[in-house]
């Protein structure tokens, strides 16, 4: 039980007494100084009209009691170290959060995310996730999930002055925007939009999983212990549905992809 106090609340100075209490659904019910229970109306203001970051702390007390209510020992473990099967390099967006997708523990995870879902050889921030996630987490599987409807690849569909305003991300977009110049005449058989970003989407995942293939720390690795098995994934955000659209196991392994099968998945 918590107890947080002087909230703003109506927008005037106030104290709202809070007890927590953890519900099958994750959202807790509010007891307010006149000792009023309440359930919370989550919308737009944040609950009972607090600002949005101490809903957010609030939601935490009742997530932790709820979490060591299911499961009383889990902090601790979660405390002793990390030993996540598999790496998740998704987009940022935030419709597409890896471990409530999957329906993922604590722990099972190790996440990594970016605009577009993008691995860049020469970056030191996906280059040094990869290494301590091959080298120091031993992970067996490593997950580049994309997701339709993504805006920043919609973006670099669209061209023109989409990004102009927003240099870094424009130059983040850079190997999107030559994947979409190389397959121009590819795209052309699409009449919306909505259909030629969404074959993008898959494409952009084929050709990350591609790119990790010849990257020395994957390929290292490979040599030392066969694995870690890379996937291609999009997700769906009408349906919530994920799918695997490519695969590519260690290159001595059996069923392991091979370019000409590469080609035949990124055509489509």
């Amino acid at each position: 039980m918590t107890t947080f106090s002087r909230h703003r609340v109506s927008g005037k100075a106030g104290k709202l007494r809070v007890l927590v209490h953890p519900s099958r659904n994750g959202v807790s019910r509010l007891k307010s100084h006149d000792g009023v229970e309440r359930r919370p109306a989550i919308g737009h203001l944040g609950v009972l009209d607090m600002q949005f970051f101490d809903r957010l702390l609030l939601e935490n007390r009742a997530w932790a009691a709820g979490m060591k209510m299911a499961d009383p020992g889990i902090f601790e473990r979660l405390h002793e170290g990390q030993a996540p099967a598999a790496l998740w390099i998704g987009c940022c967006d935030s419709r597409v959060p890896a471990e409530q997708i999957c329906n993922a523990k604590p722990g099972e995870l190790f996440i990594h995310r970016n605009i577009a879902n993008l691995v860049h050889e020469d970056d030191a921030n996906v280059s040094s996730v990869l290494e301590f996630a091959i080298n120091a987490l031993k992970v067996d599987h490593i997950i580049v999930c994309g997701h339709r409807g993504c805006g920043g690849i919609q973006a670099a569909v669209s061209g023109g002055d989409a990004l102009q305003a927003l240099p870094y991300v424009d130059q983040h977009l850079g190997q999107v925007k030559r994947l979409v110049a190389e397959r121009g005449e590819e795209l052309e058989r699409f009449s919306q939009l909505s259909e030629k970003v969404d074959h993008v989407v898959e494409l952009n995942v084929i050709a990350q999983i591609e790119r990790l293939s010849t990257m020395s720390l994957v390929t290292d690795s490979w040599q030392t212990r066969q694995a870690p098995s890379l996937h291609g994934w999009v997700y769906d955000l009408a349906s919530g549905h994920l799918e695997e659209v490519y695969r590519r196991e260690p290159d001595w392994a059996e069923g392991a992809s091979t370019e000409p099968t590469w080609q035949r998945a990124a055509a489509g």
